[in-house]
């Protein structure tokens, strides 16, 4: 499918965009998640399931360095880029696998995001498209969680624009009572070209601080549009995080509705 989306001067275009889900198998904290069981599905094959529900993406990838992801993907009817094994992080990995596809903006989906809204994807890729200075967007969402520092938490300026990421609470609490936070939600739309430019830059003095790639283009002068929407879906990362996961899919309409094609 190729989205068609409104311009800021009302013209209409039309905009190639392509889902690619970076996954691998070692994480520290929850050995083999990308496969972790949820309501009798592999955690990516949810992610690779909700992505094709977006009505803006004209196809979904999932890039990883494993042939036991491949085959679960494949299993289930996904398309599969196998990367390098050297990638340190996610982005870096979803710019190799851009490389021989076609289209004009590629969104990173985090494999471990199995809650995923395909409205938002829709809503991320607009807010690009929307934004000509931009070369990346993100989604933000409110946040009220103190102290979390596996959460990457965002500012902004006046105009949506991103400040800076931290996984320290900011903006800070120390003159002002509970000073409304922004966490980032990981579905971030590239411009292709800037995607590529990106991943051939060296890392960062703030990117290895925060530990956040996204503080790159920051910090290389280059500006990232925010999007906010307001949910309740996190990353996998722990296993209270799975279990949050599966007790929230119990009750998920789209799960309802992909599990019966599956």
């Amino acid at each position: 499918m190729i989205f068609q989306v409104g311009l800021q001067n009302k013209e209409m275009r039309k905009v190639k965009a392509v889902a690619i889900i970076p996954a691998r198998l070692e994480s520290s904290r929850l050995p083999n998640k990308a496969l972790a069981d949820i309501l009798g599905l592999p955690m990516i094959v949810h992610v690779l399931k909700r992505c094709l529900l977006a009505k803006s993406l004209d196809s979904v990838y999932v890039a990883t360095d494993s042939n036991k992801i491949k085959e679960v993907v494949e299993q289930y009817g996904g398309k599969v880029v196998m990367t390098s094994v050297k990638h340190q992080t996610g982005t870096d990995r979803v710019a190799e696998a851009a490389k021989d596809i076609k289209a004009d903006i590629i969104v990173n989906v985090q494999g471990d995001e199995a809650l995923v809204n395909p409205e938002y994807i829709d809503k991320a890729v607009e807010g690009l498209v929307s934004s000509p200075s931009s070369d990346v967007s993100i989604l933000v969402n409110p946040f009220n969680v103190k102290n979390s520092t596996s959460d990457i938490k965002v500012v902004l300026n006046k105009y949506d624009e991103v400040m800076y990421f931290s996984r320290a609470d900011i903006p800070s609490d120390a003159r002002v009572k509970d000073p409304k936070i922004l966490k980032a939600y990981h579905i971030v739309p590239f411009k292709k070209e800037f995607l590529l430019q990106y991943a051939k830059w060296e890392k960062t003095e703030l990117e290895q601080i925060e530990f956040n790639e996204y503080l790159r283009i920051l910090e290389n002068g280059y500006k990232i549009q925010a999007v906010r929407v307001e949910s309740d879906a996190i990353s996998v990362d722990t296993q209270s995080d799975l279990d949050y996961v599966i007790n929230k899919m119990k009750k998920d309409k789209l799960f309802n509705k992909y599990q019966s094609n599956t």
